[in-house]
């Protein structure tokens, strides 16, 4: 969407305020990252994006004008990179409103959609619990309620459209085979044929195989509780899980898996072993795992910068300094790449855009500008990850390969049967978030670290990888060492669980908690809201007090 500017000068607000402190930060990275401009004029241009109420498009002639071409790129990175922060709120009033309103009803639609095609669950459930997400003063109620509403639902089609009363700005999802809901770009109404151009997983009608057989690859289990645990302190953790004092901490399963055995399994009223939900950022760890599994073989590494093609194009891509951004970069949320999601930006113009509203996650990702030096400072974003599924994607080239490796070499072998790993209508997997799953595959993802990547005698990934993925992240250090490899350590400060303790985490309450000195995994899944706020190494506190 173009952004629009005026042609006088901006009142002085508290934006004004943050550029004039960010001033210091964008001339010193732009500098580092620029050989070959003279610093006079670098420093001119950034103070005239700075000062001055400009569009992107007149500064972009302006480059074209005066820089040579294989040098343009810096300056339009840096546009990317600040844009969010050189125009005033009140000048972009109108477009950051209407990325809310679309965002709004992508989330309503996804929601929608996957609450009732991926998780079969009933419109009242889907509107009472996935869509209390949608509370203020972070997003406007849900448009309608379960008895009607600006929504429309197709199952035949399995799509749903919110914002009918608006229909060039509705949002529309549809269910595709293999990969849940996929939602489309604001407008397009889903069809027979728009739903035949989606995406369709090329092993959608070779269903995993039913689970028939004893835990963990299948779902033949019947809990108990070995001598060495009190079984009282462990319903008292499940307790603490489940009636919580914030109203808005909802937890939806708790399963407790100790030596391999599943000790421990409790649902909420409308949920039961099948219900899959949305992963939210634990599959984050999914992604890794599948990368790690490449590195293994020697596809990928670490430190070899990564091979994208970036945005937008240049007549000399070499030059590009994004080129120096490796896969142990953004696996450690270390790119030095705009942070527009932790900048506050994900649900105006960041990845919720490719999330909610129908645009290309590896574009995204692809066209942010460099504004720190790679490895420099940890900044937690959804494009960091989706970098790196984008030269996934490269490497395995065909689709078939790429939609089917995650089944043939994980989902298949552990016994996931439940697991789907959403796209975008691009076909690029959203493993920055969309992965829809039940708690019982969650447990043996678990197990499969936990068995120190060893799964029915196989190896599937290496100690080496498991060491990387526990390993600080360098540039988090500071942060008391809490991240890892798309995994989440646990903070120095805290001294009443194990150490070497790690999880996953996903936004409303998704945890995946592996103990390797108690022998022990534990999921949590949550439909939280609001603030949130359920902490998963208190969790663990509460469990440990089983064991005796």
């Amino acid at each position: 969407m173009q952004r629009t500017s005026i042609d006088r000068p901006c009142k002085q607000s508290a934006e004004d305020t943050h550029a004039d402190k960010v001033k210091p930060i964008i001339k010193s990275s732009i500098l580092a990252q620029i050989p070959g401009l003279r610093l006079t004029l670098v420093l001119t241009i950034i103070e005239v994006i700075l000062s001055k109420n400009l569009s992107p498009n007149v500064i972009h002639r302006f480059a074209i004008s005066v820089i040579p071409a294989g040098q343009r790129l810096y300056l339009l990175s840096l546009i990317l990179a600040f844009s969010g922060v050189l125009i005033s709120p009140v000048t972009w009033a109108d477009w950051r409103a209407a990325n809310q309103n679309i965002i709004h009803r992508g989330i309503q639609a996804v929601l929608m959609c996957n609450g009732l095609f991926t998780s079969h669950r009933s419109l009242a459930q889907v509107f009472d619990q996935e869509l209390a997400y949608l509370t203020p003063p972070r997003f406007e109620p849900p448009l309608g309620h379960a008895g009607a509403g600006p929504y429309s639902i197709n199952h035949q089609l399995n799509s749903v459209t919110v914002g009918t009363n608006a229909p060039a700005t509705s949002v529309s999802a549809v269910f595709s085979d293999g990969f849940g809901c996929v939602v489309l770009p604001p407008g397009v109404l889903p069809t027979i044929e728009v739903k035949n151009n989606l995406p369709r997983h090329p092993m959608a009608d070779k269903p995993l195989e039913a689970s028939h057989r004893p835990w963990p690859k299948g779902d033949l289990t019947t809990p108990s509780v070995p001598d060495q645990v009190d079984n009282t302190a462990l319903a008292r953790a499940a307790s603490w899980s489940f009636q919580r004092p914030s109203a808005e901490q909802v937890t939806i399963s708790l399963l407790v898996v100790y030596q391999g055995q599943l000790i421990l399994e409790q649902y909420a009223e409308g949920f039961d072993q099948t219900t899959r939900t949305r992963t939210w950022s634990t599959a984050k760890s999914i992604a890794v795992t599948l990368l790690g599994m490449l590195v293994d073989a020697g596809e990928l590494t670490l430190d070899s910068p990564l091979a994208v093609d970036w945005l937008p194009e240049i007549d000399s891509p070499e030059l590009d300094p994004r080129n120096k951004i490796s896969l142990r970069h953004v696996l450690n949320m270390s790119s030095g790449l705009d942070p527009v999601d932790s900048l506050g930006q994900e649900y105006i113009s960041g990845s919720g855009l490719a999330y909610w509203a129908g645009d290309s996650t590896a574009q995204g990702a692809r066209r942010r500008g460099l504004v720190r030096q790679p490895g420099s400072y940890w900044d937690y974003e959804n494009y960091d990850t989706l970098l790196a599924i984008y030269a996934f994607r490269k490497l395995l080239g065909s689709d078939e390969n790429y939609w089917s490796f995650p089944r043939q070499r994980l989902l298949d072998p552990l016994g996931m049967a439940s697991t789907l790993l959403s796209v975008d209508r691009f076909g690029d997997f959203v493993l920055s978030s969309q992965v829809y799953t039940n708690a019982r595959d969650l447990a043996r993802f678990g197990l499969l670290y936990l068995n120190n990547g060893v799964w029915s005698g196989q190896r599937l990934i290496s100690e080496a990888w498991i060491d990387f993925i526990r390993s600080p992240a360098p540039a988090a250090t500071n942060r008391g060492g809490r991240y890892g490899g798309h995994w989440w350590l646990v903070p120095k400060s805290r001294t009443d669980i194990p150490k070497d303790a790690y999880a996953t985490a996903g936004n409303r309450g998704q945890f995946v908690i592996v103990v390797p000195s108690e022998d022990l995994v534990i999921v949590r899944r949550g439909l939280d809201y609001g603030r949130q706020g359920f902490d998963k190494w208190d969790l663990l506190r509460e469990v440990l007090k089983a064991f005796l």
